[in-house]
């Protein structure tokens, strides 16, 4: 199969995540990607994952610290975006208007504005725009979509997606508690609001608000942590961050068919500890085991329960597409991750990113859309950020108004922030 030419522009450790996934993409044997080259603005991270990268694909990539040339180059046709989510449009508006292929770690952009700039970027010169999105990409939540395509549960009316639990420390990054980079109750929120919309469909209204628990988070103890970009780079971190940014959502959604969603996500508070994901008809219910861990699904129906493989049976068209069964297995929904603990979910998301890298691949050599594309991306930014207008406003806003900008209060300083203020 040919490849396309990508370079990997953010080295940081969403940057040495995302080579774990193309070493998975390339052992699966139909790998359509072909990292040919890293980019960071700090040369020694660029150098550290080009020599990581050499080591796991056997070549090591070119190595850039400058974008322009990156866009410039003739050899390179794709970027895939691992900035801070706030620079994510800075970085794929100019790519995309390069006639550069571009695929963006979620959250697309940290406000609606932000997401639209690079749509109308890609509209403007025919690049295919991903977000890359791996949640969906588990077998469970493949399943559990499947059963619900199926007419096992009846028409749902009520999807729960809570979690709960956490403490004062960092989560990953100092960033993530900074309402001007995008903090962790949207960057972990998107994954939670494209689940939502991958199980239930379009969204239709929005009530709720984001909250910050943790006002002051500490420096984690990354000692022991199972990836060495993270454990360098937490060496440079502030013992502490005032908190600006939102760690937490809790929103009800209703969706275009009528159904209700509850979703909490709270990123700290000691005493707080609890995770469901669940959707519910009149002829049964289903219970997901969450990301990552390839536990079974949980189908209930009158008089009987089943699990994972068990469910099979009464879904005779049900199948995983060839990447997904080269990397899980023919009926791999459900599956052991890897013994070793501190490393299972990063062998395991890699897996995820191969499947996403493989599709975006598709996408460009035969000319047909991401599974998760820059609409898609925005959709899920809208859906939490519009919970926060929501609370701004005191009543509960439509998707409509939240993507179209009438609604944007909470975003507005943000976009003035990124220089995306309204022309």
């Amino acid at each position: 199969m040919e490849k396309v030419p990508i370079c990997l522009v953010g080295c940081g450790g969403m940057g040495h995540r995302h080579v774990m996934g193309y070493k998975e993409l390339q052992e699966s044997g139909i790998g359509n990607l072909d990292l040919v080259a890293v980019c960071d603005i700090r040369r020694e991270n660029a150098e550290l994952v080009a020599n990581e990268a050499e080591r796991l694909l056997g070549r090591k990539p070119m190595v850039f610290d400058d974008l322009d040339q990156v866009l410039a180059h003739p050899n390179i046709a794709a970027v895939d975006v691992v900035t801070d989510g706030s620079t994510h449009h800075a970085v794929g508006v100019p790519a995309l208007e390069a006639g550069k292929h571009t695929m963006v770690e979620k959250p697309l952009g940290i406000t609606v504005r932000a997401c639209q700039t690079m749509i109308d970027a890609a509209q403007g010169s025919g690049a295919v725009l991903a977000t890359a999105e791996n949640y969906r990409r588990d077998t469970p939540n493949r399943l559990v979509r499947a059963i619900i395509d199926h007419g096992l549960l009846g028409d749902p009316y009520l999807m729960i997606q809570t979690s709960l639990g956490g403490d004062d420390s960092m989560a990953i990054t100092p960033w993530r508690h900074l309402k001007e980079k995008g903090a962790i109750g949207l960057d972990m929120g998107v994954h939670y609001a494209d689940i939502i919309r991958y199980y239930m469909g379009e969204y239709s209204e929005i009530f709720g608000r984001g909250l910050i628990v943790e006002p002051v988070r500490r420096k984690p103890d990354h000692a022991d942590h199972p990836l060495i970009s993270y454990r360098e780079r937490a060496k440079t971190y502030p013992e502490t961050v005032e908190a600006t940014g939102e760690d937490s959502v809790i929103a009800l959604y209703t969706m275009a068919s009528g159904a209700v969603v509850q979703l909490s996500y709270v990123g700290g508070g000691r005493g707080s500890q609890g995770w469901e994901r669940s959707v519910h008809g009149r002829f049964g219910a289903v219970y997901a085991p969450g990301e990552r861990n390839g536990r079974p699904v949980v189908l209930r129906l009158e008089g009987k329960e089943l699990k994972g493989k068990e469910i099979l049976p009464l879904l005779p068209q049900f199948e995983l597409n060839e990447i997904t069964e080269r990397l899980f297995g023919k009926q791999g929904v459900e599956y052991e991750p890897p013994v070793d603990a501190d490393h299972a979910v990063f062998a395991v998301d890699a897996k995820h990113l191969a499947i996403e890298y493989h599709d975006f691949g598709e996408a460009i050599l035969s000319g047909t859309g991401p599974e998760v594309d820059g609409e898609s991306g925005m959709k899920a930014v809208a859906a939490i950020v519009g919970a926060y207008e929501s609370a701004l406003a005191k009543h509960s806003v439509s998707m409509e108004a939240v993507l179209s900008g009438e609604v944007q209060q909470y975003q507005a300083d943000i976009d003035a922030a990124l220089g995306l203020d309204a022309p």
